[in-house]
């Protein structure tokens, strides 16, 4: 609050075993009075500006030489008056070797994934999501200042869930979340019933996997009787 001079913030994951991190920041929506810098070998390149700060749902995101220690810089930026300012973010720290199999931590911030899944794909986010909901689309909306899309749902039972992104309706008893996709996979409203598979982002669930519910079962029963299933599912 009320930054002045500068402050080092030392990032130290215990991601020692990673070879490549992914570090992603997310400024508060009233992030103000202060600039962004990564510190890489005593040099310091910006990432947040103040004026990005005020932008709605805007993430950064930048590659780490040194896993096990991230250096971030925030420096004051001149002001004018002694009004409140408060320089808030969030970041996360996501390591590139973290899955076995596609990242999809890194998929909805760093590189967009709109390829439908492949079997092998569909089946490994049903074990390492951390949300797989069964539901249809109720609604699509587009922000194209942002490069979104968000696809609002309607649950019909929550198969696992990190947080209490997908809850119940007070009036209607109706579960419902909404989930974000990147504006350049152009998700359409479509009929019938979908497995959503994703993982959160700052609080919010972004979109990975998303079969027509029939067409992964189809996919899940026969790898099952093939001893191929990377992890149990409830069919009932």
């Amino acid at each position: 609050m009320y930054p002045t001079r500068a402050l080092r913030v030392v990032l130290e994951p215990n991601l020692s075993s990673a070879q490549h991190t992914t570090v992603c920041i997310k400024p508060a929506s009233d992030f103000q009075g202060a600039n962004i810098y990564v510190e890489r070998a005593g040099q310091l390149h910006l990432v947040l500006s103040e004026a990005e700060g005020a932008r709605p749902h805007h993430v950064s995101c930048f590659s780490a030489h040194r896993p096990q220690r991230v250096a971030l810089f925030l420096q004051a930026s001149p002001q004018r008056d002694i009004s409140r300012r408060t320089a808030s973010f969030q970041y996360e720290l996501l390591s590139n070797q973290s899955t076995a199999g596609p990242d999809f931590k890194k998929m909805a911030l760093v590189e967009a994934m709109c390829r439908p899944c492949d079997n092998v794909e569909l089946l490994m986010a049903i074990c390492s999501s951390d949300f797989v909901v069964k539901g249809s689309i109720r609604n699509v909306s587009h922000d194209s200042e942002n490069h979104m899309s968000r696809v609002d749902v309607s649950v019909q039972r929550v198969y696992r869930q990190k947080n209490r992104i997908f809850q119940q309706d007070e009036g209607s008893g109706e579960w419902r979340g909404p989930i974000r996709t990147l504006l350049q996979c152009k998700v359409k409203k479509g009929g019938g019933d979908f497995l959503f598979t994703g993982n959160e982002h700052f609080g919010e669930a972004w979109l990975g996997c998303a079969p027509r519910f029939k067409d992964f079962m189809f996919v899940y029963r026969a790898a099952r009787e093939r001893g191929a299933n990377p992890c149990e599912f409830e069919l009932n």
